[in-house]
């Protein structure tokens, strides 16, 4: 793992077989609550006590952990199951010890969820890719199957009220950093950008 941000650490990049240009990692979250990994990608579990799937794509990259649980969003349990082994749920915005939340933004896959971490020293959102990085652009995905565009526009309705100043999803353009420094003017702007597409019928 990689040391990205103070607290926070990559795998090394892997590429997505359909969309090669892009690379998913997983990130390590050092907690004094307990280590935590984010996302579905070949990464050590590194002490992790748990590791949280923004969605059910992600299993079909996430290896099995050995002591390491794996969480996933109820309604994205049935497909993740078979691929990874899944430990547990959970259904609702909520907040774990106090400093990393959970946040449902259906769009993506139904049980898609973001997941808010204050590392002390930044505030740092994880979208998984139902907002992700396509060179300094922030994009969605709204070509997969299943995807709701009415849910992903409340989505992004939503995370736009979020306060984070870093974003750090599950894809980003291979060889470019993968994550965003931002603050609320720069992160209101984009977000309102995309949804205007997104209204437009844009699946981007």
């Amino acid at each position: 793992m990689e040391p990205v941000l103070p607290g926070l650490h990559a795998s090394a990049p892997q590429a997505l077989p359909f969309a090669p240009s892009l690379a998913v990692r997983s990130f390590l979250l050092e907690r004094d609550a307990g280590n935590l990994l984010v996302y579905g990608a070949e990464a050590p579990a590194e002490g992790a006590e748990r590791r949280y799937l923004n969605h059910w794509h992600e299993a079909m990259f996430a290896v099995d952990l050995d002591g390491t649980p794996t969480f996933v969003h109820e309604r994205d349990r049935e497909r993740s199951e078979g691929r990874t082994a899944i430990a547990g749920t959970f259904s609702e915005r909520s907040t774990l010890d106090g400093d990393f939340e959970l946040i449902p933004i259906p769009g993506h896959t139904p049980g898609a969820t973001a997941f808010l971490w204050d590392s002390g020293e930044h505030r740092m959102l994880f979208t998984g890719d139902s907002l992700f990085l396509h060179g300094d652009e922030w994009v969605v995905a709204l070509d997969v199957r299943g995807a709701d565009r009415d849910a992903y526009v409340q989505s992004l309705e939503r995370i736009r009220t979020l306060d984070f100043d870093v974003l750090v999803p599950w894809a980003a353009t291979a060889g470019r950093p993968p994550h965003a420094v931002t603050d609320a003017d720069d992160a209101g702007r984009r977000i309102d950008a995309i949804l205007a597409r997104v209204r437009r019928g844009e699946d981007s």
